[in-house]
C-alpha cells in the first residue's frame, strides 16, 4: 500500500471553521425554523463593486474575439497589475517595493501555506497566541513541528502570547527565532501595531538573520494615516520580510479569488551548502512549477479596484463593514461587556461571561440569541475566555444580532 503523510495525523480533528459549521447544522436540524445569524466566519456580504464587474465583464468579452482572447497568463501576474499594486500601495506611501517583486495569487491564505515550500523545515518558527490557524495547520501539514501536547501546544513551535495585558501586542522572543508570523491588522483580535512596535521587530530580523511573514490582508480597515499599512513603511524591512496582500476582504473577492505577495529582491536565505540564494528566485521558480497564474478576466478586476470608481466604492465598502464593527462594539460595551478591536480591523474580540468557556460563549449565543461567533479558543490556548465576532453581514442583521444579545444581558 502507499504511504501517507502522517504530518496530517497531527492535525486537531477538524478546521476551526468546519467544525463550527457542523454545531450550527446540529442546531438548526432540531430547530429548523431558527432565524440564524452569522458573524462567525469572515466571509463578505456586499456584492463586488460595479468598477470590478464592469472590467470583468469588458474582459469577457476581449477573451471573445480572436485579438482580445488571453491563454495561460504570466504565473507572476499581469505586469500591468503588478504595476498598479506597487504604484498604488507601496510606491505613493514611499515604499521602496518594484512591480517585479509582486506576485499575483488566488488568496493569502495559500500564499502563507505555500510559502513553505521554498523553506527549510529545520528553521525555528514563531506564532502569536491566539493566531489564524492556517498559521499553525500549514507548518504541521510540511512536518515543521513535532506531536501537539495536553496543553494543545505543538512540540518546536514558539507561542507568543497576545492577551489584553500586552494589549494583544506580542513582545520579542528572548531567544533567535527563524521565521516569524506576524497579522496586523490583527485576526482574531482587531489589534492593530504602532510604527514602533514594527520597527523592533524589523531589527530583531535584521539582528537575527529572521524572515516576517507579514499578513496584511485587512490592512484597508486602518482608520489612521499615520499607522503602518505594509511592513514595508519599515526601513530594513526589505532585508527582513515577506507581505501578504488580499483583495477578499477589501473588494468583495472572496468567492472571485485575487490576492498579492510582496517578496523584496533582498532577502536570501541559506542553502545545504552554505551559501546564499535569493528567496524572490526560489519563488519564482515554484510558482513557474505548480502555479498557473490567475485568470485575465479576474486580474482585469483587480485593476479596477485602483481606479477612481474603484476607490470610491472600495472606500464605500470598508466604511459599511467598520460601521457595523462599530455598532457591535459600542452595543455589546453598553451592557458591561470588555470589548478589543472594531477599530482599524473588522473583527470585535469579545471577553466571555464570567464562567463560560468559548465553547459555551458561542453555544449560549448559538441557542439563545441565534446567533454565531467564533469560539477563541479556536485561535489557541490564550484565545479561551473570547469569542470574535466579525463585521461581514448586512447591517440589518448586525442590529438584530446586537438586540438579540444586549436584550440577554
Amino acid at each position: 500500500m502507499i504511504s501517507i503523510n502522517s504530518n496530517y495525523q497531527k492535525l486537531k480533528a477538524n478546521y476551526l471553521f468546519p467544525a463550527i459549521n457542523e454545531r450550527v447544522r446540529n442546531f438548526v436540524d432540531t430547530q429548523p425554523k431558527t432565524d440564524i445569524i452569522r458573524l462567525g466566519i469572515g466571509d463578505v456580504t456586499k456584492p463586488l463593486p460595479a468598477a470590478c464587474r464592469s472590467a470583468m465583464k469588458a474582459a469577457i468579452d476581449e477573451m471573445g474575439t480572436v485579438e482580445g482572447f488571453h491563454g495561460y497568463g504570466p504565473e507572476q501576474g499581469y505586469s500591468w497589475l503588478r504595476e498598479t499594486i506597487a504604484y498604488h500601495d507601496f510606491q505613493s506611501r514611499g515604499c521602496d517595493i518594484s512591480s517585479d517583486e509582486i506576485f499575483i495569487s488566488d488568496g493569502s491564505k495559500c500564499d502563507c501555506s505555500n510559502m513553505l515550500d521554498i523553506l527549510s523545515k529545520n528553521n525555528s518558527i514563531a506564532v502569536t497566541d491566539p493566531v489564524y490557524p492556517v498559521y499553525i495547520d500549514s507548518n504541521v501539514m510540511a512536518g515543521h513541528t513535532g506531536d501537539i501536547s495536553s496543553e494543545g501546544y505543538y512540540e518546536g513551535l514558539t507561542y507568543l502570547p497576545i492577551t489584553a495585558d500586552n494589549n494583544f501586542i506580542a513582545s520579542l522572543p528572548k531567544k533567535k527565532i527563524d521565521i516569524i508570523y506576524l497579522c496586523f491588522p490583527n485576526n482574531p483580535t482587531g489589534a492593530i501595531a504602532t510604527k514602533s512596535h514594527l520597527e523592533e521587530w524589523v531589527n530583531y530580523a535584521l539582528k537575527h538573520g529572521s524572515l516576517i511573514l507579514f499578513d496584511a490582508a485587512y490592512e484597508a480597515f486602518i482608520q489612521d494615516p499615520d499607522l503602518p499599512h505594509s511592513i514595508f513603511d519599515i526601513n530594513g524591512a526589505r532585508q527582513c520580510a515577506i507581505e501578504f496582500r488580499s483583495f477578499s476582504k477589501t473588494a468583495g473577492f472572496t468567492g472571485t479569488r485575487c490576492a498579492f505577495s510582496v517578496i523584496p529582491k533582498d532577502i536570501t536565505g541559506i542553502n545545504h551548502e552554505g551559501n546564499k540564494v535569493k528567496i524572490w528566485d526560489l519563488w519564482m521558480r515554484r510558482q513557474s512549477t505548480k502555479f498557473n497564474g490567475v485568470s485575465y478576466i479576474v486580474q482585469r478586476g483587480a485593476e479596477a479596484i485602483y481606479s477612481a470608481e474603484g476607490q470610491k466604492e472600495i472606500k464605500q465598502l470598508i466604511n459599511f463593514y467598520m460601521t457595523n464593527a462599530t455598532i457591535i462594539y459600542k452595543e455589546l460595551e453598553k451592557v458591561g461587556f470588555n470589548i478589543y478591536g472594531g477599530q482599524h480591523a473588522p473583527y470585535v474580540w469579545v471577553k466571555n461571561p464570567v464562567g463560560q468557556t468559548s465553547w459555551d460563549f458561542f453555544d449560549h449565543l448559538l441557542k439563545q440569541a441565534n446567533v454565531v461567533g467564533t469560539p477563541g479558543s479556536g485561535f489557541g490556548k490564550a484565545g479561551e475566555g473570547y469569542l470574535r465576532l466579525s463585521a461581514f453581514n448586512s447591517r440589518i442583521n448586525v442590529e438584530t444580532a446586537m438586540n438579540r444579545i444586549t436584550s440577554m444581558y
